[in-house]
């Protein structure tokens, strides 16, 4: 039985969950895309699965292993074009990061090919990575 593009991304978001950093990068194409707007250190366009798995390794260390999604809803047209509602949790250096955000995913052939952030507040998400 095929998974739908919505289960295959919960899928995904399941494994980063669960820190299973395999079972994410099953879910995305080889040469995925993957674009964090902003000035922090964490903004960048990253291409691939290792520079992705960077991006994530620096998710956790900046962190100090707090960063949590909370994925309230995944929006599908049916057309491998997808949004996920999420709101992005961490701790780092006294501050906490609560933050609304909108991923934006397009799916072909059952592997995400690029992934784009939306934050609700672009100056408290560069201030809290930075």
């Amino acid at each position: 039985m095929t998974q739908t593009d919505t289960q295959i991304l919960r899928s995904g978001y399941e494994s980063f969950a669960a820190r299973d950093v395999d079972a994410v990068l099953a879910v995305f194409a080889d040469d995925i895309t993957w674009h964090v707007p902003g000035r922090s250190p964490m903004a960048a366009d990253y291409t691939g699965h290792d520079e992705v798995v960077r991006f994530i390794q620096m998710l956790g260390e900046r962190s100090d292993g707090t960063f949590r999604l909370e994925v309230h809803d995944i929006l599908d047209n049916g057309d491998g074009r997808l949004v996920a509602l999420v709101t992005e949790n961490a701790q780092r250096n006294g501050a906490t990061l609560n933050s609304p955000a909108v991923h934006v995913w397009r799916l072909q052939g059952g592997k995400a090919t690029s992934f784009d952030a939306f934050m609700h507040d672009d100056y408290s998400f560069d201030e809290f990575w930075s």
